[in-house]
């Protein structure tokens, strides 16, 4: 795992990178993912793991991902920081 954690505002950057939202994107920990965001589909998962693990030298196993992973976005960021840091 690597020290580096990401920040949410960098995190929430990067999916709205991802997604091709606005930039202004208001997201919050309660701001729904999954099923509420058109562009939040398989690929785009798929797509954002893989930026997360290239970008900060981490590795997600698929084992470790569930529905409640991307029900928000406070719970996919909780996800992405626990395997981002030692």
């Amino acid at each position: 795992m690597n020290a580096l954690s990401p920040s949410f505002d960098e995190v929430c950057q990067l999916l709205a990178e991802l997604l091709a939202v606005e930039a202004n994107w208001s997201v919050t920990l309660e701001t729904p993912l999954l099923g509420a965001v058109p562009q939040f589909d398989s690929i785009a998962v798929a797509s954002f793991l893989t930026l997360i693990e290239d970008r900060y030298g981490c590795d997600i196993d698929d084992g470790d991902l569930t529905a409640e992973t991307f029900a928000t976005f406070g719970s996919l960021y909780d996800f992405v920081a626990s395997h981002t840091q030692d």
